[in-house]
Order: C-alpha cells, then structure tokens, then sequence
C-alpha cells in the first residue's frame, strides 16, 4: 500500500503505468498476476474452450423470437430464427464443460487438472464456465475489455477472473497450460485464435501434444474450406489431422479423454 513515504515512487504512479514507457511493467503484470492466481489454486493445466460471444442459450433465443410480433421485419425475424438454431451449440458447450469436469473431479491428483478455461465472455463462453458449475468444478475466464462486450459471465469460479488489456497475453495462458482445446463457432476473434493455434503446432513451436475439436461439421467445412487449401498446396494433407471435427457431445468427450489418457500429459510446456 501506498504511504506519504513512497507514494511518489514509480510504481504508485498511475501515469508512468499507463504511458508507452510502462508498458513493459504492464505486460509483465499480465504474466505474473495470472500466475499467482494459478498457482494459489493449484491449477496444474486446462481444457480450453473458444468460442463466440453472441451464441445465446436455448431458453433466451426462443424467448427473443417469441417475442416477436406482427412489425417485425423479416430480416429480424430470420436473425431470431438463426439464433435458435445456432443456441444448440450453447447447450453442447456446457453438456461438454460438465462432462469434462465431472471427468477431471475423479482423477487422482493433489493438483486441479483439466480445468475448463474459457475467454470469461457471454455466449460459448459463458456456456463452458456455466457447465463446469453444474459439475460443482471450478473454472477459469481470461476475461478482456472490449468496448461492445460484457467483461465477464457470472459462472467463472471466485478468483479466477482473470482480467486482460492485452489480446497476446491473453492468449499466451490460453494455450500454456492447455491440454486440450474445444473450438466452437464464433467470428474473427475465434478465426484468430484457432488459425494462431494450428500455426504454432504446425511449425512446432508448440511441442506438446495438444488435441483439438472442431465442434459443428457444418460451419466449420462452411466457413473454411480444409481441402480445397490442401489442393492449392497451402498446406499439406497431414495438417488436416491437427484436428477432429466433431458433432456430438459424446464424440468430443472420448476424444479429448482418450488422447488425454493415452498420452497422460503433465505440465505447461511449448
């Protein structure tokens, strides 16, 4: 705490901490807060859920387009009628949290392992931290601030809301202690985070072992067209098998859990 002694020292000073020449001490703090936080709470690694934030659950977008009436133009009502089909990927995504947590409960271990982390958000993010409740689990969100976003869903654990300015820091505890990952439809920041992910595992400069799911056939083989980059060359038909896609909460589970099993990954490693 700050006192008449040193409160005029550098790091009580707000403004040196927001100014360019801070930045480093600010990036810095975004390294050693987080790890703290995971240390206090023995967590040893994560599964990793990515995702979109405007997903809503079953019960809000059938509410939504019930709420609709005669005024309603077309286009409003066919974005209702979309959110309703898209909110079975909310109910998968917490299906799975739960699944996976009440699977991770049952290990052996004097450390937290497999912990559900999520980007704190609402939507798929929402879902997964939501789940790990229902497990009565506890859950991390790497929350960060965005000017058409809420901060943070009400389901992540206490004292794990961990709170960045900076996407890259952000994204380096997405993936340092991840020993899985689950990639559910979402926009740019999903596209981003998934193509980073594949780019670093495919250059090796992630080491581990690292199984991914692509959760929903459809819009994934939709949105990303895998095999018509391995005709043009731009990547190689062995990249394909950096991932499983996937359309069942079951299929996922024995995935992950079997790679997990097999492999008995420990540890955050690159």
């Amino acid at each position: 705490m700050a006192n008449k002694k040193n409160k005029n020292r550098f790091y009580f000073n707000k403004d040196f901490l927001g100014s360019p020449e801070g930045r480093s001490v600010r990036i810095l703090s975004e390294y050693y807060g987080p790890l703290e936080k995971i240390k206090k709470n023995k967590i040893n690694d994560t599964i990793v859920f990515f995702g979109s934030a405007r997903i809503k659950s079953e019960k809000e977008a059938k509410k939504i387009l019930s709420n609709l009436n005669d005024s309603s133009s077309d286009q409003v009502r066919k974005r209702a009628q979309k959110d309703v089909e898209m909110s079975k990927y909310y109910e998968d995504a917490r299906k799975l949290a739960k699944k996976l947590t009440t699977w991770s409960k049952e290990l052996d271990n004097k450390k937290s392992r497999y912990i559900i982390t999520s980007g704190g958000g609402s939507g798929i993010m929402e879902a997964a931290n939501k789940g790990a409740k229902e497990a009565n689990g506890i859950s991390v969100g790497l929350t960060i601030s965005l000017p058409f976003e809420a901060t943070s869903n009400e389901y992540i654990s206490k004292g794990l809301d961990l709170k960045f300015h900076y996407f890259f820091m952000r994204k380096f505890w997405f993936i340092y202690l991840a020993k899985a990952l689950v990639v559910w439809p979402g926009g740019f920041g999903t596209l981003d985070e998934v193509m980073e992910l594949l780019t670093l595992i495919q250059t090796e400069k992630i080491k581990k072992k690292l199984p991914i799911v692509l959760y929903g056939s459809d819009f994934w083989n939709n949105v990303i067209n895998w095999n018509y980059l391995v005709e043009c060359g731009t990547i190689s038909e062995s990249d394909l098998d950096l991932f499983h896609i996937s359309d069942d909460v079951n299929d996922s589970y024995d995935y992950i859990v079997k790679y997990l099993e097999e492999y008995k990954l420990a540890g955050p490693n690159f």
